[in-house]
């Protein structure tokens, strides 16, 4: 492979994967990948789902062994055997995902992740002090319980830099941070460049790929299409070469409001609910309505109540009186989640598998499990007509996959055998295939890939048209300003008032986001 020169001048690369391929059976995950890394740069990543960027890096990681290809770490070959080795020869990871134990200190944490045996007040010594270098402030005798979700990144962080590597991996690293925490992590970054150390940055948010980084490696389906200098590109030249088209553009009209019936289909009326367990968030008088025709945005940082509000709406949870949740002008606060369908709402969780799937039962079964409540008499004849009950499943789960354009490697494949944005997609298509008049989704498109993003946004977007009530819960602020008609923000178990989008800026949904008040902000327009 041909070295690059990176923008600090080095010639030859740090990593290099030549011709890097993974077969899984008959899917070839990764074909023929040739990557290469140059000290002190910020690469990024990127491609849709399914497009074989995780299979890469957890073979860079010694997660995967390839089924072909070398990787050279700093001019020699080596055989990345397992995460251990990965770290030994100095390349580190975080995870989308953060692998921290709730009932522990962050030094405890930290420990666990270390390959060799140190002593605590050590480690608890060493973080503060790589805390305080990189800005990247933490308690390490703090429970992980008691953190919010960007202490918790910086613990994650921390603990990579403790191994003192030359190359981080970082997936995902922004999507559970406000904007302003955002800009904190870009900074550290941006230091450990001009140290020296490298970054493969994973991410679908493109304008932050354009601000940051000094190169980028873009997959398709298994095989590189293209590498650029992001800061040359748009947001939109980029997604181009990720899905090999023009991304869709979201359409929007105006909210009408409904000529009949009750104009607010869903109400939330002084929603107070304790603690569940040890590390869930107190609910604090909830107020909210979502008129036909709306949605209704709700950002905040995971882990400020946005979770427990999902199981107070959608009756997983009960309240104590009927009047605090309403549907379609109907009391359901005492009522489960069969009978809040029946009233004409749907829900997605954002928990994929276990939540809105069970992983081991194919798609039919799990369009079924959701759906019984709803459609017995289409999906449960029983006797002589069985065949027709697995006819139609079978032809209801064909619409949603094509309505949705689902990718998939079986004719009913489990759960679990689906990528995420490819679950997530019939997760939602299974929802709006019944057309529902109050649709409340945690998390949509959180991990999807631009195009797929997109689908699902118009789905949404369309449907409220349509004249239904729509709440996103979303950590991704470009989604909810590219659909959301209000917006407000949990913090703390408490949610804000709800600002129209004309009035709504970058700055002041951060702001709301971090619990600052402000309601005698200037609007977008003004700003």
């Amino acid at each position: 492979m041909t070295s690059i020169t990176n923008k600090n001048g080095a010639g030859r690369p740090l990593l290099e994967a030549s011709k890097l391929t993974k077969i899984f059976g008959s899917l070839k995950a990764c074909d023929g990948i040739d990557l290469s890394i140059g000290t002190g740069e910020i690469h990024a990543l990127l491609g849709e789902n399914g497009a074989g960027k995780s299979t890469l890096v957890k073979m860079l990681f010694g997660a995967l062994q390839p089924t072909s290809g070398d990787i050279g770490w700093k001019g020699n070959p080596v055989t990345v055997s397992n995460p251990a080795m990965a770290r030994s020869l100095g390349i580190g990871m975080v995870f989308q995902h953060f692998s921290l134990f709730d009932a522990l200190t962050a030094a405890e944490n930290i420990a666990l992740s270390l390959d060799e045996k140190t002593d605590l007040n050590t480690i608890a010594a060493r973080a503060r002090q790589i805390g305080q270098t990189y800005g990247l402030p933490v308690d390490p005798d703090a429970l992980v319980g008691d953190l919010s979700v960007g202490e918790r990144q910086r613990i994650e962080i921390i603990r990579c830099l403790l191994q003192n590597p030359d190359l981080i991996i970082l997936d995902e690293p922004t999507s559970v941070l406000t904007p302003q925490e955002a800009d904190l992590l870009f900074v550290t970054l941006e230091r450990l460049r001009s140290e020296g150390k490298s970054i493969l940055y994973i991410s679908h948010r493109l304008e932050e790929v354009r601000r940051l980084c000094d190169r980028a490696t873009v997959l398709r389906h298994g095989k590189v299409v293209g590498q650029c200098d992001p800061r040359k590109e748009t947001a939109g030249s980029l997604a181009r070469l990720m899905v090999g088209s023009d991304i869709h553009v979201i359409e929007r009209q105006p909210v009408v409001a409904a000529s009949t019936g009750p104009n607010n289909l869903l109400e939330v009326n002084g929603l107070s609910q304790k603690p569940r367990g040890p590390f869930s968030v107190s609910l604090h008088d909830i107020r909210l309505s979502v008129q036909a025709g709306e949605i209704f945005g709700i950002a905040g940082v995971a882990g400020n109540g946005q979770g427990e509000l999902f199981e107070a709406i959608s009756g997983e949870v009960l309240q104590e009186r009927p009047d605090i949740i309403r549907i379609r002008g109907k009391d359901a606060g005492l009522s489960g989640i069969s009978a809040r369908r029946k009233l004409g709402a749907a829900f997605v969780p954002e928990e994929r598998l276990g939540h809105g799937a069970v992983p081991d039962m194919p798609l039919t079964d799990n369009l079924l499990l959701s759906r019984y409540s709803t459609d017995g008499k289409v999906f449960l004849a029983g006797g002589l007509l069985k065949l027709l009950q697995q006819s139609s499943l079978t032809l209801a789960a064909k619409r949603i996959i094509a309505q949705m354009d689902v990718r998939k490697s079986a004719e009913n494949p489990d759960a679990s055998a689906l990528s995420g944005g490819n679950l997530q997609k019939f997760l939602i298509g299974r929802e709006l295939d019944r057309n529902p008049s109050v649709m409340v989704v945690n998390q949509p498109t959180w991990g999807v890939d631009a195009g797929a993003a997109a689908h699902i946004r118009q789905a949404l977007v369309d449907l409220a048209r349509g004249g239904s009530a729509v709440i996103v819960i979303s950590q991704d602020l470009d989604e909810l300003f590219e659909i959301s008609d209000r917006i407000a923000a949990m913090v703390h178990g408490r949610l804000s008032e709800a600002v129209p989008i004309e009035a709504m800026n970058m700055e002041r949904v951060g702001l709301m986001m971090g619990g600052a008040d402000t309601s005698n902000q200037p609007s977008a327009g003004a700003a």
